[in-house]
């Protein structure tokens, strides 16, 4: 409950594009929580934009999975179990950063960074 909601919550605040790529395919688009809907205390949370990058979906589970996160400048920060070619593959390098950070992602980017990030 709410997800759709935070869904377009995000391709509002992204305007239907990638955070990171730029891809604008809604297809192709996830909502991508930083910090995970099961670990949210409150729904407050959950549903919370600022919780969340509009990614396309490589991107989407590399971040899910800890293999990327971002640095509070928005710098993309890669896990050392990326290799290379994975890098290029992904369109991670030469190093990228999201197209802007809003001071309110800066309390959950920490949470990720601690917590899911494989360094």
């Amino acid at each position: 409950i709410g997800q759709d909601k935070f869904r377009d919550g995000l391709l509002g605040l992204w305007e239907g594009r990638c955070a990171i790529s730029g891809l604008a395919v809604p297809e192709l688009l996830r909502a991508s929580h930083i910090k995970p809907w099961a670990a949210c205390e409150r729904d407050q949370e959950r549903l919370d934009v600022y919780n969340g990058f509009l990614l396309s979906a490589n991107l989407d589970a590399a971040f899910d999975g800890g293999l990327i996160t971002l640095a509070d400048d928005g710098l993309v920060l890669i896990s050392n179990a990326l290799n290379s070619e994975a890098r290029l593959l992904l369109g991670l390098d030469p190093p990228v950063k999201v197209r802007r950070i809003d001071e309110k992602h800066l309390r959950y980017l920490a949470w990720h960074r601690a917590n899911l990030f494989k360094t």
